[in-house]
């Protein structure tokens, strides 16, 4: 009996099947965790061009709920806003490793607590995985401070 291919099996999982660039609209919203680390303000270091975060959210961040405020108009109403696709995912460095679009790009599995895989929205934030409770508004004076996430093994 010949084993069906892992790439095609219908019974598995789109996010165990499909690369980035193969996945529709719905998938790539649903590969979200919805940790909030793209929302972040990011500095550039001038001398090596290493790309920070600091705990300053964006402006249309809702940090109680890790939210966009206004996704559909994100781009246009905040110009440094830069919607993630397959080459900046392999790109962003800065994204963490529990990033379901950068462990995807990488062939790793999702962590447990993954949205698609708890079935819960909140379980990021349980694991420590999100923003909400180190991020501030970006406008709301107080000094932006550069962070630093912990790395899966």
């Amino acid at each position: 009996m010949t084993q069906p291919d892992p790439h095609t099996d219908p019974s598995r999982p789109f996010w165990q099947t499909k690369s980035l660039e193969e996945l529709d609209a719905d998938e790539w919203e649903a590969l979200c965790d919805g940790c909030g680390h793209c929302c972040m303000v990011h500095l550039a270091d001038e001398d090596t061009e290493e790309i920070v975060e600091t705990d300053a959210a964006c402006q249309l961040l809702d940090i109680p709920t890790v939210r966009c405020s206004d996704y559909a108009h994100r781009h246009r109403r905040v110009p440094d806003c830069q919607p993630l696709t397959p080459d900046r995912v392999r790109a962003a460095h800065w994204l963490p490793e529990t990033c379901g679009y950068r462990r995807l790009a990488a062939g790793r599995p999702l962590p447990d607590w993954h949205p698609l895989l708890s079935e819960e929205r909140e379980a990021v934030h349980a694991a420590g995985a999100s923003v909400r409770y180190i991020a501030h508004p970006e406008t709301d004076g107080t000094p932006w401070n550069v962070i630093e996430w912990w790395e899966e093994e």
